[in-house]
């Protein structure tokens, strides 16, 4: 299993199990910028999975969490994960 699957894997868990996650974003393009804000996974597809955050909704690509550009703090700490699986 590689990098991006595990992400994909990882973020369906959430979705499933607890869709309220903490993230930080920080893209240039759509501009966005989110520091430690609560948000809700909205949906998980095959490429992209949805987020939304103070009203808004974000479309983000798996790939983006192997940038510093986004970060998931449940992703962050493996043990919460494997809390959320059992």
């Amino acid at each position: 299993m590689n990098a991006l699957d595990e992400i994909k894997r990882k973020i369906q868990i959430l979705y499933q199990t607890n869709s309220n996650i903490h993230v930080d974003v920080n893209m240039s393009k759509p501009k966005v910028s989110i520091i430690n804000q609560e948000a809700r996974i909205k949906g998980v597809y095959s490429h992209i999975f949805q987020i939304e955050s103070n009203g808004e909704c974000y479309s983000l690509r798996y790939s983006e969490l192997l940038t510093p550009a986004i970060r998931i703090n449940e992703l962050e700490n493996e043990n919460n994960l494997r809390i959320l699986q059992q």
